[in-house]
């Protein structure tokens, strides 16, 4: 995901998606715990979205 799809949302739609990653993340670790993930690169991914939704929430608080 990109940061300029990322800030086109609303602050209630960012803590959604920053939930949603969050579930991503903890599915994708035990799947990687358990051997069955397939592409293990995907846990850095969803953890970079995550500081991409994290950074872009910070933004708007102080815009505020």
């Amino acid at each position: 995901m990109k940061a300029n799809e990322i800030r086109k949302l609303s602050t209630l739609e960012l803590e959604e998606k920053l939930s949603g990653l969050k579930k991503d993340l903890f599915f994708l670790r035990m799947q990687h715990a358990t051997n069955q993930l397939d592409n293990p690169v995907k846990i850095s991914q969803v953890k970079k979205d995550i500081a991409r939704v994290k950074t872009i929430i910070r933004q708007k608080q102080l815009e505020q």
